[in-house]
């Protein structure tokens, strides 16, 4: 089973002990793959820098967890346009995409709302947490 975590809950596992932390702890665990994209890790970098307002040290630290958990990282030059409101949305739809994952994890209504995109499910961390239990 193959994972794509949405940036937002990357950023609530790092901000805060929930749902989120305990997915990627499962995750550096390899109870699944987690997968990801360059455009991925670098939002993860400006919304710890710009809304955080980390240090390039402290955001060092903070992606380490984060870098620990990846199995893969791809390059891809897939293109999703207009599948949802925000072309960032469309981008880490696409990073699903590419990396063949089973599910998008996110806390973002709008990716929430379409529920699933070519056999991938979209679903918030807490239902992603559920499938272990």
């Amino acid at each position: 089973m193959t994972a794509v975590f949405d940036t937002n809950v990357y950023i609530a596992a790092i901000i805060t002990e929930g749902i989120c932390s305990k997915i990627l702890h499962r995750a550096r665990a390899r109870e699944f793959s987690l997968a990801s994209c360059p455009f991925i890790m670098a939002e993860i970098r400006f919304v710890l820098s710009k809304k955080f307002h980390l240090s390039h040290d402290e955001i060092a630290s903070a992606i380490e967890p984060i870098s620990e958990a990846i199995d893969k990282i791809i390059e891809h030059n897939l293109k999703i346009d207009s599948i949802c409101r925000d072309a960032d949305d469309d981008n880490v739809l696409a990073c699903a995409v590419a990396t063949k994952a089973d599910y998008l994890v996110t806390g973002d209504d709008d990716l929430l709302e379409i529920k699933s995109y070519q056999d991938i499910k979209i679903m918030t961390p807490r239902d992603f947490e559920a499938l272990f239990v």
